[in-house]
């Protein structure tokens, strides 16, 4: 049984910094893609930002790139997402996801997912 299971969530002031983790179980995960996406409220859940199998290649939003970074160690099964110059609007349930392909950028190729954890920037 595959089990996601996301920390690091909390309030922050804009500016600020929160580390997003993500502790994997029940797959191979040296051969998953990986991903963390968020879902605002009343909005639909985006991707943030993905990574591949082997962590050699990265994609994020266009609103996060420079701010945000996805990093994995396959030896502790962990996914993580560094999040600084935290803005208002990234505001959201952030979840973090295992696809079965070794490269997956877009929701659909996810197939497992976390229960989510919230991350709330103040202004």
């Amino acid at each position: 049984q595959v089990q996601l299971v996301e920390s690091g969530g909390g309030l922050v002031q804009a500016g600020g910094s929160l580390r997003l983790s993500c502790a994997a179980s029940g797959l191979t995960f040296s051969s998953n893609a990986m991903g963390w996406f968020r879902q605002a409220p009343g909005k639909e859940r985006d991707v943030v930002a993905t990574i591949n199998w082997v962590g050699g290649s990265t994609r994020y939003v266009d609103s996060v790139k420079g701010r945000f970074t996805i990093s994995r160690d396959n030896a502790k099964k962990m996914v993580y997402l560094q999040m600084n110059s935290l803005k208002p609007e990234d505001t959201a349930v952030y979840y973090c996801a295992a696809s079965k392909r070794v490269a997956a950028t877009v929701l659909y190729e996810y197939d497992y997912w976390g229960q989510g954890t919230q991350v709330t920037v103040s202004s």
